[in-house]
């Protein structure tokens, strides 16, 4: 039987000096007994799992409101499309798996409902409150809105995990950074899940804009990343049905990218001379990264899903309803608190009126909110 101490030996031996190891973890806040046969970063991802946060992904949107079709990718299915390049990524680069895939399945906890718009309500609702950034509340959710143990908030993960969620390492309200000296960087792990969320995010984006019918093949052409790949399966099928072609120009396009990070990346390890893992997060550049030149191609097709599909009509209107939705539901609750489950009104020490109801509100789906906007403000609505 293979127990923790097994596991963590071996990762001395099979992973790069450069990987954080979970034998010289840097801890939790609480302290906890060590699980027999799991890891730390095993068990701090067996707890992001199981939490509420993880589940209501599934009806969290991408860029389509939920009802739209059963095609387009969620929260939920976006994510675990993350931890999938994460892993692979990580496994060729013989960094620390369970770690990465803990960041890549926390990182979108805290994202409100209605996809891109939601986040960007929010922190206008909370302007004059402290803002709402998602990366700061997946930390929130993870360290204190959880409530799944008896003896402390949250679920007390590691601080290698929460470093990775934490995302923005040059943010002073980001309290993690603080204990190693000369920080400048999250560790390797955290840097590939952030890369994969990229490489997964725009990459299908644009295969459910295709889809969807937003996005018109002959101006997908002119993005370098789609017309390169177009040429040269091509030249190796003829007549090829758009519907597969589509399907293999997406996956050559996220190959594309994961082949350039890989090759940066040690290009970057040996130029740096990167030894452990705090030389990453001491280094005066980002030591995971794209070439050059696969990043003014990345960086064009970011740009043209945003102009061609994020501001595309059938988008913008969505997004007006989701506006409208959250903000009236926000100003309502504010107004009258009673409207709060009293759980909410009775939840003080999570802070003043306004964070809680941020709470609440982006903690909901799309769907619940939607409905919750119903119960309200339409008067023969039951609630």
């Amino acid at each position: 039987m293979i127990k923790r101490q097994d596991i963590e030996r071996l990762e001395k031996t099979c992973l790069a000096t450069y990987a954080v190891k979970s034998g010289e973890s840097q801890g939790r806040q609480y302290r906890e007994k060590e699980h027999p046969y799991r890891a730390r970063f095993q068990r701090d991802r067996d707890r992001v799992i199981h939490t509420s946060a993880f589940r209501r992904l599934e009806y969290k949107t991408q860029v389509f409101v939920y009802h739209e079709g059963d095609y387009y990718r969620t929260r939920l299915t976006h994510t675990l499309e993350v931890a999938q390049i994460t892993r692979s990524i990580c496994k060729s680069l013989q960094l620390n798996e369970d770690l990465a895939e803990a960041v890549a399945l926390s990182h979108d906890l805290g994202h409100p409902p209605f996809g891109h718009t939601g986040q960007d309500v929010m922190n206008r609702l909370m302007k004059e409150h402290g803002g709402f950034e998602h990366n700061r509340q997946s930390l929130r959710i993870v360290k204190l809105l959880e409530k799944r143990y008896p003896e402390f908030p949250g679920l007390n993960l590691s601080w290698e995990v929460l470093e990775g969620i934490g995302k923005h390492s040059r943010d002073p309200g980001n309290p993690i950074v603080q204990r190693v000296a000369g920080y400048r960087f999250p560790s390797l792990e955290a840097q590939v899940a952030d890369l994969a969320d990229a490489i997964a995010y725009n990459a299908h984006d644009l295969d459910d804009g295709v889809t969807s019918g937003l996005l018109d093949i002959d101006l997908i052409r002119k993005v370098a990343l789609w017309r390169e790949n177009e040429r040269a399966l091509d030249r190796k099928y003829s007549n090829l049905d758009m519907k597969l072609k589509k399907y293999q120009i997406v996956r050559h396009i996220i190959n594309d990218l994961i082949s350039d990070f890989r090759k940066n990346t040690l290009k970057n390890i040996r130029k740096f001379k990167i030894a452990t893992p705090d030389d990453v997060r001491a280094c005066p550049v980002r030591i995971g990264g794209f070439s050059p030149e696969c990043n003014d191609r990345h960086q064009e097709l970011k740009k043209f899903l945003f102009k061609n599909m994020y501001r595309h009509r059938r988008v913008r209107r969505i997004e007006f309803k989701a506006e409208l939705c959250l903000t009236e539901i926000f100003k309502a609750y504010v107004k009258i608190p009673e409207l709060l489950p009293e759980q909410v009104l009775q939840s003080e020490g999570l802070g003043p009126l306004e964070r809680r109801v941020c709470d609440y509100v982006s903690g909901m789906t799309d769907r619940y909110a939607m409905s919750e906007y119903k119960r309200l403000f339409s008067p023969d609505e039951k609630d």
